[in-house]
């Protein structure tokens, strides 16, 4: 069940001049993969307006932030089709998309990227919240974030799954990361953690994160989850990824039922009911 004690649902975190007050509802944010490699095969492509499109529909099913993403986050030494892409590039992708965005959207838009120059330039065209895969940790992102004076998604992760006690290394690290920022002046209001479903874990990890997600309370920090098609769920009910919505949903419920304030999703007209069904039953 939901750690009410956490300091996180006192908080309020002004988003895009929109307040976020935690723990009040679960909050929904819809992908765009500006990508033709994405996991979960639902990358778009490079076309703005079709990115766009997409986001529309997104808000007008109940999403409330757009995260957007132009580099696949999926393990190169894996998939031999996915390579990294260089910050000008990323920078090509997703600049039309976010410029095109921001002047149709009535939502935040989330920039989903580890490299501060390219969450600069976007934060510039609209943006307004950082979702940051290596959690501050790649380059002088704390920097960006300050100067823009802009909330940031910290998540954990890893190059490999070695973890000598897995729940208590992850909130290790990632209060090391809340205090050095804190440290370097970000408020604490403008921290939301992510421990990192399906980043430097193996499935039983990832179960094992999630059936322990109340233990990241404690960090007092609100909480975002993002299992949407991950592949745990596939090995659990051997599904492909368009089959692994029922799975999904049960894992968004049970995450709201320990403590997750923002959800990330593919599937934002179908999350968006779970979410309200869990949160008629928790909050």
């Amino acid at each position: 069940m939901i750690n009410n004690n956490s300091n996180a649902k006192k908080q309020k975190t002004s988003i895009a001049g929109k307040p976020f007050v935690w723990g009040l509802k679960t909050y929904v944010m819809g992908i765009v993969n500006v990508t033709n490699d994405s996991f979960s095969g639902d990358g778009i492509g490079y076309n703005p307006q079709i990115a766009t499109d997409q986001a529309l529909k997104f808000q007008d099913e109940g999403a409330d932030f757009i995260d957007v993403g132009a580099e696949s986050t999926r393990p190169p030494n894996i998939y031999s089709n996915v390579k990294r892409v260089t910050v000008e590039e990323e920078i090509e992708r997703v600049l039309p998309v976010i410029e095109l965005m921001s002047d149709k959207l009535d939502i935040p838009i989330s920039i989903d990227t580890y490299k501060s120059d390219v969450a600069r330039r976007a934060l510039e065209s609209g943006a307004s919240l950082i979702n940051d895969i290596w959690g501050l940790r790649y380059d002088e992102m704390v920097d960006v974030a300050l100067e823009y004076e802009c909330p940031v998604i910290v998540m954990h992760n890893q190059e490999n799954t070695f973890y000598n006690n897995l729940i208590q290394d992850i909130i290790s690290k990632l209060k090391i990361t809340i205090d050095s920022a804190i440290k370097k002046g970000m408020g604490k209001q403008n921290i939301i953690v992510d421990p990192g479903i399906g980043f430097g874990k193996t499935s039983e990890q990832n179960i094992e994160v999630l059936k322990r997600l109340n233990e990241f309370g404690d960090l007092g920090q609100p909480l975002l989850i993002g299992t949407s098609r991950k592949s745990f769920i596939g090995n659990v009910l051997n599904a492909s990824i368009q089959d692994r919505l029922e799975g999904t949903s049960a894992t968004v419920a049970l995450a709201i039922s320990s403590g997750a304030d923002i959800i990330r999703v593919h599937d934002v007209k179908e999350m968006v009911k779970v979410a309200k069904m869990a949160d008629a039953i928790i909050r």
